[in-house]
C-alpha cells in the first residue's frame, strides 16, 4: 500500500486552511486531495486482511463492487473538504463493496487518514478524535456530534480560572478553579466540593 501522510491539522499539503475574513476555520473545511495516496487495491487490501483476522470470507459485492470500484477510482483524487472525505467514506460502507467488514474498511481509511493529520495533537485528543470519525464513518455517531468533537478537540487547550471545561469523553462538567504553575488545571465538577487536577488536554472548553 502506498498511504502516505498528507500532513498535520497544521499544514495540510495541497490546501492549508480555508480562508475566511475572521475567525477560525473549522479543520473539516480544509481542502486538499487526502485520499489521493489510497487507490482501490489499497482499499481491498484493508477489507482482506480485516476478514482474515475475523474468520470472515474477503470477497466483493455482486451487486455493488464494481460501481464502487469505479466510483473511488474516479473520486479518491479529487480535492475536498476533509468533512466531506468522511462523507464519502460513509457512503462507501453504506455501498456496501465487499462482503463483509465495510464499516470496518472505511473506518480505518478515516482513523489513519485523521491520526496522520492531527499529530501535532496531544496523544489523548488525537485518539479522541480519530474515535469520533471512525464511529461516524461506521454509522455509530451522527454527523453534528462529530463535527462537534473534532471542532472542540482541535481548539486551543490554553484555558483559564472560571473556564467552563468538559472530560474529552463528555461524561462530566466542571469549571476550572485556577492553573498551576507546572500548567495543569485545577477544576471542579458540577455539583461537587471535590477538586481535580489534571493536564489541560484532558479537558474541552464548553
Amino acid at each position: 500500500m502506498n498511504e502516505t501522510p498528507l500532513g498535520s491539522s497544521g499544514a495540510v499539503d495541497g490546501g492549508g486552511h480555508c480562508s475566511s475574513g475572521g475567525g477560525q476555520c473549522s479543520p473539516l473545511q480544509t481542502r486538499a486531495a487526502f485520499l489521493k495516496n489510497w487507490g482501490w487495491q489499497s482499499v481491498a487490501s484493508i477489507n482482506q486482511r480485516a476478514c482474515a483476522r475475523s474468520g470472515s470470507q474477503h470477497g466483493f459485492n455482486s451487486e455493488t463492487g464494481e460501481a464502487c470500484s469505479e466510483k473511488w477510482q474516479r473520486q479518491h483524487a479529487l480535492e475536498l473538504p476533509l468533512a466531506e472525505v468522511f462523507d464519502l467514506l460513509r457512503d462507501f460502507h453504506r455501498s456496501a463493496p465487499f462482503l463483509f467488514l465495510n464499516g470496518n474498511t472505511f473506518s480505518f481509511i478515516g482513523r489513519e487518514l485523521t491520526l496522520a493529520l492531527f499529530s501535532d495533537l496531544a496523544p489523548v485528543r488525537k485518539r479522541e478524535l480519530a474515535s469520533a470519525v471512525a464511529h461516524y464513518i461506521a454509522g455509530v455517531l451522527d454527523r453534528v456530534s462529530m463535527v462537534s468533537i473534532v471542532e472542540s478537540l482541535c481548539e486551543s487547550d490554553s484555558l483559564g480560572s472560571g473556564d467552563r471545561v468538559q472530560t474529552l469523553r463528555g461524561s462530566t462538567s466542571g469549571t476550572v478553579v485556577r492553573v498551576l504553575d507546572d500548567g495543569r488545571v485545577v477544576w471542579k465538577p458540577d455539583g461537587s466540593t471535590l477538586e481535580f487536577t489534571g493536564l489541560p488536554e484532558s479537558l474541552k472548553r464548553l
